[in-house]
């Protein structure tokens, strides 16, 4: 945000004027700019002014987002929060590479746009009978196999 202080007191009447006209997008453009603002690296000074260490900073970067990503994979199948450290991983990759930077915000848009989807009445609506209908087809076969063959505990198995 421009002050005016750089300008001097001339023209600062046209700066408040049009300060006033934009103020409620002001979050918009900011938002614009940095979307289209380069990628940078997070990396401290000193590793960015020697290649070779900016090299091994980015390798050992890649590394560790890999790894937590691995690790969110394996979480899909296993218990844990597969997909939060997935997403952790691409933000770890997300501080050294474009590449990551990039699927992130269209991740975190596409997340967006699906929570807001997710909050229409008509979806809502359709989620909700869809659950109810699977919860009553599931009770029918639960309560058909008990019927069947009836409810044998664990420990009160023969041994065969």
């Amino acid at each position: 945000m421009n002050t005016g202080s750089d300008r001097g007191a001339q023209g600062s009447a046209a700066d408040e004027a049009t300060t006033e006209t934009t103020t409620g997008s002001a979050a918009d453009e900011t938002a614009e700019a940095a979307a289209e603002a380069p990628h940078v690296s997070k990396a401290p000074a000193f590793i960015k002014s020697n290649k070779s260490l900016h090299l091994s900073w980015q390798v050992g970067v890649f590394i560790v987002g890999l790894a937590v990503i691995a690790a969110g994979v394996a979480m899909l199948v296993l218990p844990g929060p597969g997909w939060v450290a997935i997403f952790a991983g691409l933000a770890i990759w997300a501080t050294e590479f474009a590449w990551a930077h990039l699927v992130l915000r269209w991740t975190k848009r596409k997340v967006t746009e699906a929570a807001q989807k997710a909050l229409d009445p008509k979806v809502r609506r359709r989620n909700i009978i869809l659950t109810s209908v699977g919860l009553v087809i599931a009770g029918a076969l639960i309560g058909f196999y008990l019927w069947k063959y009836g409810l044998v505990l664990p420990w009160n198995l023969k041994d065969q």
